[in-house]
């Protein structure tokens, strides 16, 4: 009896093993069915967003406002003067003060005049703290894991947006917008929440977001140098879904800029220059 209870052990483990080396070998081929599946072309998706759709993205933005810059300059002048009075002393101080102070708006809405000034100094900021991330142009010490502003600019230049939405959606100013005020302001919205969560996420927590400043550094020396390399290989873990839909945002914006009312920021200085001469 006892040769033959180890006989049926011995049997039972061998059938164990057995299935166990048939569910693994399952279990792998269905991983790799997997990966050359849906997750693969998840993964092209994920490349061409990350790497040729940046490069087409501000090439369509520099061609666009180049387009829009020659469109205007080939208009019909206005049939009435554009000039203030009385005249100002200075005719470039004068147009450097009413681009950059705007006081009318100071004058007429107060509140608005507070965060547009917020929101425009944020996003100067916002620019350099990305132009220190290409390692070229480093501005931050090397190792430090902290965005310009340590996250304080993304709540900076999110706050103000909000404010343009919920002012929209009140009188008077709801019955004057479109449709495409509204996806703009939501456009620029996103963008920067997925910046801001990447942001906050090195600043603000103990150990820092999965994917580093040094690893965007990285990312960007890359998309600089023409490399065309996969992101994936220094912007590792989890949340580099965040980093593509961040980009992804960030390259739809460029797209639409020439075609938005944002594009006012590249004629403001000329045509308050031309109002007060």
């Amino acid at each position: 009896m006892s040769a033959q209870a180890g006989a049926d052990a011995v049997s039972a483990a061998s059938a164990a093993a057995a299935a166990a080396t048939t569910t693994d070998a399952t279990s792998a081929a269905s991983s790799a069915v997997a990966h050359t599946g849906f997750a693969l072309v998840v993964d092209h998706i994920d490349y061409i967003i990350m790497v040729p759709l940046v490069y087409v993205s501000i090439l369509a933005l520099l061609v666009g406002i180049v387009w829009r810059v020659v469109t205007i300059m080939r208009s019909a002048p206005p049939p009435y003067p554009l000039r203030l009075y009385p005249a100002a002393r200075n005719a470039g101080l004068a147009a450097l003060g009413d681009t950059f102070a705007m006081p009318q708006v100071r004058r007429h809405r107060p509140v608005f005049w507070v965060f547009l000034m917020l929101y425009h100094a944020a996003f100067i900021l916002l620019i350099l703290g990305h132009l220190d991330i290409i390692p070229q142009l480093r501005l931050l010490p090397a190792g430090s894991r902290h965005m310009l502003g340590a996250g304080a600019v993304g709540v900076a230049v999110t706050l103000p947006l909000l404010f343009f939405l919920l002012r929209r959606l009140r009188s008077p100013l709801r019955e004057i917008s479109v449709p495409s005020d509204y996806l703009l302001l939501l456009l620029l919205l996103f963008l920067f929440l997925f910046g801001d969560m990447m942001s906050w996420g090195n600043s603000w927590s103990p150990n820092g977001f999965v994917m580093t400043k040094q690893a965007f550094s990285k990312y960007f020396d890359g998309l600089s140098r023409l490399t065309f390399a996969d992101p994936r290989a220094v912007l590792p873990g989890s949340h580099y879904h965040f980093a593509v839909i961040h980009v992804l945002l960030a390259e739809s914006f460029f797209v639409l800029l020439p075609f938005s009312k944002i594009m006012h920021t590249f004629f403001s200085m000329p045509i308050n220059l031309l109002r007060r001469r």
